[in-house]
């Protein structure tokens, strides 16, 4: 989205992001440490990160105009697609969101726990890489995704460049599926008991 900013008779055209796809993971990540900042510092770093304005021009701007650019940033994030995303492509490389998470393995799920459980927001890109694995087959909508070996360092930085709407809806996705495993479990746990008590 283009802005205009009119300063000293001159007026400047700027690129202000018109879409919320167009945010990365690693600038979610620093948009949710800009909460933590109080209000006017927080609308500077956010307006300076979502457009090409500079800071110094920020800091001069009016107070309405400020709100105006705070309050677009704000309806485009509540107007993202809520759709899962379940192949994306980075640099040339296609990823795909784990296709069974009924048979996610003992080792991917105890390596996502460590990341929720060690500060979520500080491991997205981990747990997205556990997620989100290369694509080694694909015909139609059914593909197959490389096996998790645990080395994810590599992929969690490919991660980074994530659309931040596709995070969000991979988080959602995931975390649907485990307070139904967490409520599924139990019983599961208490009949494969049963089961293995008769033999």
């Amino acid at each position: 989205m283009k802005v205009k900013i009119k300063k000293k008779d001159k007026t400047e055209k700027f690129k202000l992001i018109s879409s919320w796809e167009e945010v990365t993971l690693q600038k979610w990540l620093k948009l949710i440490e800009f909460h933590k900042k109080g209000k006017s510092e927080e609308a500077l770093e956010t307006i300076a990160l979502l457009s090409n304005i500079p800071k110094d021009l920020i800091n001069q701007l009016e107070l309405k105009d400020v709100a105006l650019m705070m309050g677009k940033i704000s309806e485009l994030q509540k107007k993202q697609s809520n759709n899962l995303k379940r192949i994306v492509k980075i640099d040339g490389t296609e990823y795909g969101f784990h296709p069974d998470l009924d048979s996610i393995t003992l080792g991917e799920y105890a390596d996502i726990e460590t990341f929720i459980k060690n500060d979520i927001q500080q491991h997205l890109p981990e747990l997205c890489a556990v997620l989100y694995r290369p694509v080694k087959e694909k015909k139609n909508r059914i593909y197959t995704i490389e096996p998790y070996d645990g080395d994810i360092s590599i992929r969690a930085e490919e991660m980074k460049k994530m659309s931040a709407e596709q995070v969000q809806n991979a988080l959602v996705f995931f975390y649907d599926f485990v307070k139904e495993l967490l409520w599924i479990l139990p019983s599961f746990l208490t009949e494969k008991m049963k089961s293995m008590a008769k033999e």
